[in-house]
């Protein structure tokens, strides 16, 4: 059985995670993390998950959670990431880490734990979306330049980061397929004179608004016909599922740093 912490359990992916979870024989809730400012800390996770009382409370301590974990799952905040990884490290823990937004240092004490400790990191769980990754660096290779590329989001207007994690993986495995730079040759918005679409650029644009849980589209533009990928969320537990199925994945890993290709079998 895997003993399961989640942390960032307050917020909507970590309940759901924590809902799917508990229904599922194949894990234990060993403890749900908060930050410390957090006004959940000491509630019952049966709270969060609509269930009987569980007797296992939301803590900010995730050293002494971690202690009675064997796999993490991660949906916090990026400012945590740094913190929450070394404790993984010091208890041996497994990790999946699903928060986006993470800075440099961040990127790079991930890949320093990934030494120690087997960590699956993906900027999106969804099962359809890790398709999605694939398809695109397919069509990315199989279509030339004369096809232009355009990448939207939408997400509910509560989110903070823009643009989506997903969407800059999309970059990057669109521009890799091109053999272009994601810095380089990338577009965000377009405002005024722009002038002439430049060849071999890639665009990415975000929308937020209502409660759109995640859409993401990437166009392939030609001459006389164009192709889209299209993948839209309409629930959490699409993200849940995913990351439980990492959960299972990574509990069983040596240490390294996977993705969720790994995780599906289609890396």
């Amino acid at each position: 059985m895997i003993r399961l912490a989640v942390t960032g359990a307050g917020g909507r992916m970590g309940a759901t995670i924590l809902k799917l979870a508990s229904a599922d024989k194949q894990f234990q809730i060993a403890g749900a993390v908060e930050s410390a400012q957090s006004n959940l800390l000491g509630t019952d996770i049966g709270d969060l998950t609509g269930s009987e009382p569980t007797g296992i409370r939301i803590s900010a301590d995730a050293a002494s959670v971690f202690k009675h974990a064997n796999v993490v799952i991660d949906f916090s905040h990026a400012s945590a990431t740094e913190d929450l990884i070394k404790a993984a490290v010091k208890a041996k823990t497994t990790y999946v880490l699903g928060t986006t937004g993470l800075s440099k240092a961040a990127q790079k004490a991930v890949r320093s734990a990934s030494n120690k400790i087997a960590i699956v990191q993906a900027p999106n769980m969804s099962i359809g979306v890790n398709v999605l990754f694939r398809l695109a660096d397919m069509v990315g290779k199989a279509l030339d330049e004369s096809y232009d590329i355009e990448i939207s989001e939408i997400h509910h207007r509560g989110k903070k980061d823009s643009p989506s994690g997903t969407a800059v993986k999309l970059l990057e495995i669109l521009a890799r397929a091109r053999g272009r730079n994601p810095e380089r040759d990338a577009i965000y918005g377009r405002e005024g004179e722009t002038g002439k679409r430049p060849s071999g650029k890639i665009g990415v644009f975000a929308l937020r608004g209502g409660d759109v849980v995640g859409d993401h589209t990437v166009s392939f533009l030609g001459d006389g016909e164009r192709l889209e990928l299209v993948h839209r969320a309409t629930s959490r537990e699409a993200f849940a599922q995913g990351a439980l199925r990492a959960a299972k994945f990574v509990a069983k890993r040596k240490a390294g740093l996977y993705d969720m290709q790994q995780v599906l079998g289609i890396a």
